[in-house]
């Protein structure tokens, strides 16, 4: 009897210290807020503007004169000079617009003939860019202005431009040139104006002489892929030659509508002294 009531007794115990309300814990102070951190804000890379973008136009790609309908994706070039081929030969001829560019390898094991050999069988790549039909010398008729691009393996755009006039049935090479590579020299655009040929370098001063593009002038630090100037000359044909007109105009890319600056590598190639 004795132990069954010290049995209940301890049942009662137990439940008694099972109900008794647990002990709560004082609360802890929430931690501040952590504020994000802004990341650097990274500026997108610019893209490079397409600098063919008025040669590649529509404008003046046809004409009714018969100058029109010649074939000038498959004909044989005269090279300019600067880009004439290493054993001497001064033409290229492309075949459905293009002229493959042929690379051949020396090695240290080939003797100087098989070297030499092997260098003058290098040629320059070619393929069509537009022609354009316009009147540039002022005779009333419509002459073609071909457009090839020297093919790299890169991003460089040097070009070389042909002016043909139509003669006997065929086309007559009258102005062969080369131009530079984008912001050195590059083509920007070309057209006729009161029957004078317009021609629009990229960079500083930029013009022709002959068959080939002038140099940089001095303090003419434009990036290569991104020109911030151009220059515009005008050249009239005097039956033998292509002269030019009136000065060189430096334009801004931003702003072509300002006014240029005048001869500018006459003033900073060459200026004057001051006076004391």
């Amino acid at each position: 009897m004795i132990r069954e009531f010290s049995i209940i007794l301890i049942i009662v115990a137990a439940i008694v210290g099972c109900s008794r309300p647990q002990p709560v814990p004082e609360s802890q102070p929430s931690p501040p807020p952590i504020s994000p951190v802004p990341l650097p804000s990274v500026s997108p890379t610019p893209s490079a503007p397409n600098l063919q973008a008025e040669l590649l136009t529509l404008e003046n790609t046809t004409t009714d004169s018969p100058i029109g309908n010649f074939d000038f994706k498959n004909y044989t070039y005269e090279l300019p000079r600067g880009w004439q081929n290493p054993d001497g030969t001064t033409e290229i001829t492309l075949k459905d617009g293009r002229a493959a560019p042929v690379s051949t390898q020396t090695k240290e094991s080939m003797d100087e003939e098989a070297k030499a050999v092997a260098k003058s069988q290098r040629r320059i790549g070619l393929s069509y860019v537009t022609a354009k039909y316009f009147d540039v010398t002022g005779d009333g008729h419509d002459e073609a202005v071909v457009v090839l691009k020297v093919e790299t393996e890169g991003a460089a755009i040097p070009q070389l431009v042909y002016v043909f006039d139509w003669k006997d049935g065929r086309p007559e090479l009258i102005w062969p040139f080369r131009t530079g590579d984008r912001a050195d020299g590059g083509l920007k655009d070309i057209r006729a104006e009161n029957g004078q040929f317009v021609v629009e370098l990229y960079g500083q001063d930029r013009f022709l002489l002959g068959q080939t593009e002038t140099g940089k002038i001095t303090d003419d630090l434009e990036q290569l892929c991104c020109p911030t100037h151009f220059t515009r000359t005008t050249y009239k044909w005097n039956g033998r030659n292509f002269l030019m007109q009136g000065k060189r105009l430096t334009f801004e890319v931003a702003d072509p509508n300002a006014a240029p600056q005048e001869n500018l590598g006459d003033k900073v190639n060459n200026p004057k002294p001051k006076k004391k």
